[in-house]
């Protein structure tokens, strides 16, 4: 594995070996696979949630603010964390502790109450991801890695293709306790399979005794006050809010800290140096992209079956479901096996292609367009999803040195979570700002006794005269208004489509600026397919 110039600098994040690698394997899948369920789940079912608690919408919106900023706060320093307590500490009692305050919350109906336990929960949820991560990095060995960071890298794309279905399941069949009480049964389990699959490792006392915790403190309390700014934003009117300004201000400030703390001090915990390493900085800017490009899966595709379909979650999410999540454990192993035999940069293309051709599809969107008519999308997005984020994260860990692993996992987790939610924020700030362009220029070409738009509400006066002859024209009037704005929604989603296709392709752009990787444990075996087709015909080849 070849050295960068970061080499030097931070932490050193090799472990002891598991004893038991499946057990470990099995923790990364529960603990990544929850923390993504967990904020999709809250994310999708947030209007059943504020029904049950009797939340305003504002008192909904910051519920969801506080639980996803918090894992946002504490997700950069968990890697260093699990170096210096190991893994069995920063996972085991948090994870039934996650459990308790899991079980509580749904009783609650106190605000305040609510908002704190929020906040606890979402620190709790923060560490699982990054500290599975890290069981990757520490204690398994490298033969491992592959197949163990594909479940790291599929849980994005499955979550997102199946929560949706299993919000309306919850809802509809279990009681929408369960958005929380699913993680009382994962969250111990998860636990376990950490106990009996990592090794037991003393407090690192000499990282302890030099920790960096201003910058640790600066970086988390950063992000997740810009996330914050950025996801009231959309609801508070960005620049007109005081709120909104003082959170992006004081968050742009505290990050600037950081990075001249991460400059001064003497054992920088994620030294900015990575930042500067070619493929590695590269890398960790497509793995923004992929983000933001898969938003299309993630929102436009649902919302528009939500809000111009007017389906319910569980309606749209067994389209995602069947079409997205499931074919992703044939497209997984697939992407494994061409990982094996081909430059992660050549399969990286192919996945955000797939992500370019299935937004470039989305654009040809009418009002018209039902469930089914999304299948062929939402296939393309499953490869995208696929053959994206591991080959991207190959590439950067082919050119980083493994054993200094803490800074590059701090950036990932920035990239992952921050990028993924700011994303989300910006996308729903987008559509909203294209669906009223939209509207006044389709309302400007709806003059006042203009020949085609009397014509048109006389007809729909007629049709609403037959059940209310005073309320008729006042009827067709309104529904002229929904009309225009159906259009603008659908104009607005066709935009929302064109962003992610050129952010996909922005993507292909970087990942065509990223050199070869020095020869490594992942470098694809040399012809190592064309001397498998020679086999297969029967030809001996060395």
């Amino acid at each position: 594995m070849a050295a960068n110039d970061d080499a030097g600098h931070g932490p050193v994040s090799r472990g002891g070996v598991a004893p038991q690698p499946l057990f470990a394997v099995a923790a990364v899948l529960l603990g990544s696979f929850l923390a993504n369920f967990d904020s999709r789940l809250t994310t999708v079912g947030l209007p059943d949630l504020r029904g049950a608690f009797g939340l305003t919408f504002d008192e909904g919106a910051w519920l969801s603010t506080a639980g996803i900023g918090s894992q946002i706060f504490i997700a950069p320093a968990v890697a260093w964390l699990a170096t210096v307590f190991g893994l069995r500490r920063v996972l085991g009692i948090p994870s039934l502790v996650y459990a308790a305050v899991s079980l509580i919350i749904p009783f609650v109906r106190d605000y305040p109450t609510l908002l704190a336990l929020s906040v606890v929960h979402g620190l709790l949820l923060g560490t699982f991801v990054p500290a599975t991560l890290m069981i990757v990095f520490r204690n398994l060995p490298i033969r491992w890695w592959l197949p163990a960071i594909s479940i790291y890298s599929i849980r994005v794309g499955f979550a997102l293709d199946s929560s949706t279905a299993l919000v309306g399941f919850y809802v509809d069949h279990l009681g929408w306790q369960w958005l929380y009480w699913q993680g009382v049964v994962i969250a111990p389990l998860m636990g376990l399979m950490v106990y009996l699959g990592t090794p037991g490792e003393p407090v690192n006392r000499a990282l302890l005794r030099e920790a960096d915790w201003g910058g640790m403190l600066l970086l988390g309390a950063g992000v997740s006050m810009i996330y914050a700014g950025l996801d009231q934003g959309n609801r508070l009117d960005w620049l007109g809010n005081g709120t909104v300004m003082a959170l992006l201000a004081a968050g742009a400030a505290l990050f600037a800290a950081f990075l001249v703390n991460e400059s001064l001090v003497r054992q920088p915990w994620a030294h900015v140096n990575v930042l500067f390493s070619r493929n590695i900085g590269l890398s960790l800017v497509v793995i923004l992209l992929y983000t933001l490009t898969s938003l299309s899966n993630s929102s436009l595709v649902p919302n528009f079956l939500g809000n111009v379909g007017l389906l319910r979650p569980e309606q749209s999410g067994l389209l995602l479901l069947t079409y997205g999540a499931l074919p992703m454990f044939v497209l997984v192993p697939v992407s494994i096996w061409l990982l094996r035999h081909f430059d992660a940069r050549v399969v990286t293309v192919l996945g955000f292609a797939c992500f370019a051709a299935a937004n470039l599809w989305g654009t040809q969107l009418t009002h018209d367009w039902a469930r089914e008519d999304f299948i062929g999308i939402v296939l393309l997005q499953s490869v995208g999803q696929s053959t994206t984020l591991l080959p991207i994260i190959i590439m950067a860990l082919s050119n980083s040195d493994p054993s200094r692993a803490t800074s590059f996992a701090a950036y990932i987790q920035i990239m992952r979570l921050g990028g993924a939610e700011i994303g989300v924020a910006l996308m729903g700030t987008w559509l909203r700002v294209r669906e009223q362009v939209h509207s006044f220029y389709i309302g400007q070409n709806l003059l006042v006794g203009d020949a085609d738009v009397v014509g048109r509400l006389k007809q729909l006066a007629d049709h609403f005269a037959a059940h209310a002859t005073g309320l008729a024209q006042a009827r067709a009037v309104g529904t002229l208004a929904g009309l225009v704005q159906r259009e603008a929604n659908v104009l607005a989603y066709i935009d929302g489509f064109w962003l992610c296709f050129w952010l996909a392709m922005a993507a292909l752009g970087f990942v065509a600026l990223i050199t070869r990787a020095p020869p490594g444990p992942f470098t694809p075996a040399p012809f190592g397919f064309a001397k498998m087709l020679l086999r297969k015909c029967g030809v001996q080849v060395t």
